[in-house]
């Protein structure tokens, strides 16, 4: 069988155009500014209107991922979309990007990994690349959290924001594209981060309503001691398994959780600030979104350069956590 490197050929993103401030929050729940931001690093977020959906940031981003990569929907053979906010039940938000940009060839399909979503899709599309089974895919993070938040509940309320980010992958020359990549997850960390209504445990009723029971949950103490020992092992591990060091690595690209987890995974990792990026300061916490929405920033930017290591990593609810490597 064939074996090909799968690399990233194009990228995109999208958010919505309403903002919510710190100063905004301030007026809705009992929090400040300085509060947000010393704990978080996070000053605003983007806020879909209530007419906006998941599916709409994800066809965006993917149709300028698809622009930029210079392939059309067709070439696609798989769509996969991270997302914990689907439009609905069924069908999947994959297959609905699916239909919206045309991609008549590919299967759509959602993987429910929460934060680490989209680095559990590269990492899905990476073996079938390599090994020949399909030659173009499209990896979507998606989310619209603003509408799963507790608006008085002022630990998870300044957290989230919305948007979409998505990468075209396809075969590359070898010594480029993924060169490591793996994922992992712990359910026995369940309630760290998670939202107990609306599925077939407690269901959807007056009950669970009332008791706010489909909002987002977290303990955030307790996962931030996860979050970072998570992160950082699961990357060295994969710096390893490429035969790289922190030295070889030009840019750091961690989900945007939270400023001091970035900070701490840095610091746990030996990495200079300046090769960290960050920009949760204007986003928030986009869940799997994050990461391809910082990537496509860096490429933008010039932060991203062709022949540059570019070192990825996550951590979600579930928990879930990963670590991907990835020569441009």
């Amino acid at each position: 069988m064939t074996q090909n490197n799968a690399g990233i050929l194009g990228m995109g993103h999208a958010y919505p155009e309403g903002i919510l401030t710190n100063a905004d929050l301030e007026k809705i729940v009992e929090t400040s500014d300085e509060w947000i931001t010393s704990r978080t690093g996070i000053r605003q977020r983007h806020k879909a209107a209530d007419n906006e959906y998941t599916s709409q940031f994800g066809t965006t981003a993917a149709r300028m991922a698809l622009e930029r990569a210079g392939l059309k929907p067709e070439d696609l053979e798989i769509i996969i979309c991270a997302t914990t906010t689907p439009d609905q039940i069924m069908p999947s938000t994959g297959a609905l990007i699916q239909a919206q940009i045309g991609a008549t060839n590919a299967a759509g399909m959602d993987v429910f990994a929460a934060c680490s979503g989209f680095l559990y899709g590269l990492t899905m599309v990476e073996s079938m690349i390599r090994t020949g089974a399909i030659k173009y895919a499209l990896v979507v993070g998606a989310e619209v959290l603003t509408k799963y938040v507790d608006y008085t509940d002022r630990g998870t309320c300044v957290i989230f924001g919305d948007g979409a980010g998505a990468a075209v992958l396809g075969p590359v020359n070898s010594g480029s594209g993924i060169l490591a990549t793996k994922i992992k997850s712990d359910g026995r960390y369940e309630e760290q981060l998670y939202a107990p209504g609306g599925g077939t445990k407690l269901g959807t009723t007056h009950d669970t309503i009332d008791n706010r029971m489909h909002y987002f949950k977290m303990k955030g103490n307790e996962l931030f001691k996860i979050a970072v020992r998570s992160m950082a092992d699961i990357s060295a591990e994969m710096l390893e398994k490429a035969r790289l060091t922190v030295d070889d690595v030009d840019l750091v690209i961690p989900h945007q959780a939270n400023q001091r987890i970035t900070d701490a995974v840095a610091s746990r990792l030996g990495v200079p600030d300046e090769k960290v990026y960050s920009n949760i300061a204007e986003h928030g916490n986009t869940s799997s979104a994050s990461i391809p929405i910082a990537m496509d920033e860096c490429i933008e930017s010039g932060k991203i350069k062709k022949g540059d290591t570019v070192l990825l990593t996550a951590f979600g609810g579930g928990v879930t956590w990963g670590a991907t490597i990835v020569k441009f």
